[in-house]
């Protein structure tokens, strides 16, 4: 992978970023110390992950509510003790 330095970099970085588009990515140094690479984003990102995507897959009992106050009972008796109330 080629490396330029800053000056060169920004003296050039029309041409730079159109290789950098075909596919040529390159690194940018300062002081001889690579800084950053500059590559190419795809044209086409994966699809985000939606919030709600799995809706429909998984349903709660009739009763989860009093499942809950059940657990609820449970973790409190877990941390408090046997003779918590």
């Amino acid at each position: 992978m080629r490396t330029f330095n800053i000056h060169h970099a920004k003296t050039h970085l029309s041409r730079l970023v159109d290789e950098a588009v075909q596919g040529d990515s390159f690194i940018i140094a300062k002081a001889g110390k690579p800084k950053v690479q500059v590559i190419r984003l795809d044209a086409n990102p994966a699809p985000q992950k939606l919030l709600g995507a799995m809706k429909g897959l998984y349903t709660l009992p009739e009763n989860y509510e009093e499942i809950d106050r059940e657990l609820d009972k449970e973790i409190e008796r877990l941390f408090l003790g046997e003779d918590a109330q």
